[in-house]
């Protein structure tokens, strides 16, 4: 392969593994928050104490959680071909992303969190404060870095299963990796594609990490 054909390919394959990193993230967090919100405040001493439903939600996010991604990935073809109308290429490949990673993100959510001071929440309750305004004026600003950290991890994991996807030609870096790398034995396109996904995992962590700090009042005070 030559050089020109090299970068042009290794630069679309780049822009679809951010593709589906972002998507699939930014997705996963409109269900991923609010299921987290909810095994908070449905747990014992929550704001809204039912256990069944907390049982439940557990019950869902621990199976979903345990089950490894590249099996999650072949298990739910016949859903993704539902969804997205194939089972192969980036934008397929944004669904099994997503519902791997709503279960993971309600736990970062839910444990970022449970990192609120007790005593905010007391204080907001005895003001008469509804549930719902604690969770959007309380627990959420107060949680926020945390959520933001907890955010950075998430995209740097669903980054890793995005190249686990070039195994069902899910397009992406690990995509290039296997096709060249593993199968044609090309190592120098395997070293380069390994590389590549470092530099973006470190650019995400950076730029999370300075998000993070910003926000962060314990730093500014």
């Amino acid at each position: 392969m030559e050089v020109k054909e090299l970068i042009e390919m290794l630069a679309k394959e780049s822009g679809n593994t951010l593709y589906m990193t972002l998507v699939s993230t930014a997705l996963a967090y409109l269900i991923g928050i609010p299921l987290g919100i909810a095994l908070v405040t449905t747990a014992k001493d929550g704001l809204t104490t039912e256990l069944y439903i907390n049982k439940c939600l557990n019950f869902i996010t621990n199976i979903v959680r345990s089950i490894p991604f590249l099996i999650l990935l072949i298990a739910i073809i016949p859903f993704t071909k539902l969804v997205a109308g194939k089972s192969y290429g980036p934008t397929a490949t944004v669904v099994p992303l997503v519902v791997a990673a709503i279960p993971f993100i309600a736990r970062m959510v839910e444990a970022s969190i449970l990192e609120v001071d007790a005593g905010v929440v007391e204080a907001a309750q005895s003001m008469g404060a509804s549930p719902l305004q604690i969770i959007y004026k309380v627990l959420l600003p107060e949680a926020k870095t945390s959520l933001i950290n907890g955010a950075t991890i998430a995209l740097a994991t669903i980054l890793g299963y995005s190249a686990m996807a070039g195994v069902v030609a899910g397009g992406g870096l690990g995509d290039v990796a296997i096709r060249y790398g593993y199968y044609r034995y090309q190592t120098d396109i395997m070293i380069i594609t390994v590389v590549l996904l470092i530099i973006y995992v470190q650019i995400l962590q950076g730029i999370g990490t300075r998000i993070a700090r910003a926000t962060d009042k314990r730093i500014r005070e």
